[in-house]
């Protein structure tokens, strides 16, 4: 066969949103197994979004900023926050200098569970990586985030 005749890969033929939906399931699965395997099984949707951003931020942050960066309705981000609460992933806490605002921080059980996410998502970066390379893994971080960019510049404008 020449090179011309060879078959197109795949993913050459679909479209990047089903794409990028795809691979956050790789990423998904591998979190949701590791959060398993330590009894963080309980997880609900959105919270390892929630978990990651805390950790890394390393230390509070006001649930304002949290609802904003979910893009999600007050209400819903507030019955994910009452969740991992109830649940033990979360501490919320009254700004002192300012009672009208809340924080989260991650309990120790939070911590635990961004450690086993960030393991996870390093063992899938690793695999990715050993199949394409380190160069094209940053390439795919600066494209992917040339495309937040984006999203961000539409919703600035709109």
């Amino acid at each position: 066969m020449t090179e011309s005749t060879l078959p197109q890969p795949w993913y050459e033929t679909v479209a990047l949103p089903a794409l990028l939906r795809h691979a956050r399931t790789v990423y998904g699965t591998a979190m949701r197994a590791a959060l398993a395997d330590i009894d963080c099984d309980d997880m609900p949707a959105n919270g390892m979004y929630v978990i990651g951003g805390l950790a890394r931020a390393d230390g509070a942050i006001p649930l304002g900023q949290l609802i904003k960066e979910l893009r999600v309705s007050k209400q819903a981000a507030g019955q994910l926050v009452d969740t991992l609460v109830l649940r033990g992933y979360l501490d919320r806490t009254i700004d002192p200098a300012d009672r009208r605002k809340l924080s989260v921080r991650l309990t120790e059980r939070g911590r635990a569970a961004a450690v086993a996410q960030a393991t996870a998502r390093e063992r899938v970066d690793a695999d990715l990586a050993k199949r394409v390379g380190e160069e094209c893994v940053a390439q795919l971080r600066r494209g992917l985030g040339a495309l937040c960019n984006l999203g961000r510049h539409e919703s600035d404008t709109a």
